[in-house]
């Protein structure tokens, strides 16, 4: 079954986790990372002959436009995070709205081609904040796959639904696919990749998606950032709970990704949703 893999395409300091230490005005003074360790997974990805969507923060599309004609050439989609990481729901809907589409404007400007899909800046789309579904419904988005149907302490919805959907909204259809989550005594667990790719064992990530395949008959969809396969980037002085979440296992990620691309079938976004007749 074919499977979705996801790039969320920011820096190491441009996460929501270093917020509170990293300004946005301060973003030019920090070392850039971004284009070569997202050249270093389009070189893996290549490797595996697997195709992904690259979520792409407008802020980097704009800096480094060549990163962003280098994923296209290399046959992979494109899609949005927003343009300067701003959780969804810290905004006004106007806020929303003026970010999406600077995101999307400068990314289409860039590839001259639509941009279809929308990934919220840390999976803020929640429940206070399902307007926002109706902004990427008038900017043009066909799909969104920024819902997280767990409990956490920024993100989530529990109870949503866990495989792709189509909503109805009242500004029109979009197409949602959740974060990849099994469900275990009772409980909805995440096994979507990022930080849960880096903390759990291997075979917990490889049998979550072995189950949605062959269990549930669904497609999962799990995403990392380039600087998760970056052990040797700056360490901030953010607080210990952001610098646990950040740093921890950052060397296991590369070895962990690999296993997941030599087991499972992977593609795009945009062509699971196809295969499955919801796009």
């Amino acid at each position: 079954m074919l499977n979705a893999l996801t790039i969320d395409v920011e820096d190491y300091y441009q996460v929501s986790a270093f917020e509170s230490c990293v300004r946005f005005e301060d973003w030019p003074t920090f070392e850039s990372r971004v284009e070569k360790n997202t050249g270093r997974l389009l070189d893996i990805l290549d490797e595996y002959g697997v195709k992904g969507t690259f979520f792409v923060l407008g802020w980097e599309a704009e800096q480094r436009p060549r990163m962003i004609e280098e994923i296209v050439a290399r046959g992979h989609e494109i899609g949005s995070h927003g343009y300067r990481h701003r959780l969804v729901y810290s905004m006004t809907p106007t806020e929303c709205r003026d970010d999406i589409l600077r995101s999307k404007e400068l990314l289409e400007r860039i590839t001259d081609a639509p941009v279809a899909g929308f990934r919220a800046a840390s999976y803020s789309i929640v429940a206070e904040s399902l307007w926002c579904l109706d902004v990427l419904i008038d900017a043009g988005f066909t799909y969104d796959s920024s819902i997280f149907p767990i409990h956490h302490d920024r993100y989530g919805i529990p109870g949503a639904p866990r495989f792709p959907h189509v909503l109805e909204r009242p500004r029109g259809r979009i197409v949602e696919f959740p974060l990849s989550t099994v469900q275990r005594f009772g409980l909805t667990c995440p096994i979507a990749g990022g930080a849960y790719l880096r903390f759990l064992p291997s075979w917990v990530m490889r049998s979550g998606i072995r189950r949605i395949n062959e269990v549930e008959k669904q497609p999962a969809i799990i995403y990392l950032h380039p600087w998760e396969i970056d052990p040797g980037q700056p360490r901030l002085a953010a607080p210990l709970k952001s610098r646990l979440r950040h740093y921890t296992n950052l060397g296991q990620t590369e070895s962990k990704l690999r296993r997941l691309l030599a087991e499972f079938s992977f593609g795009t976004v945009g062509a699971v949703l196809k295969a499955r007749g919801v796009l």
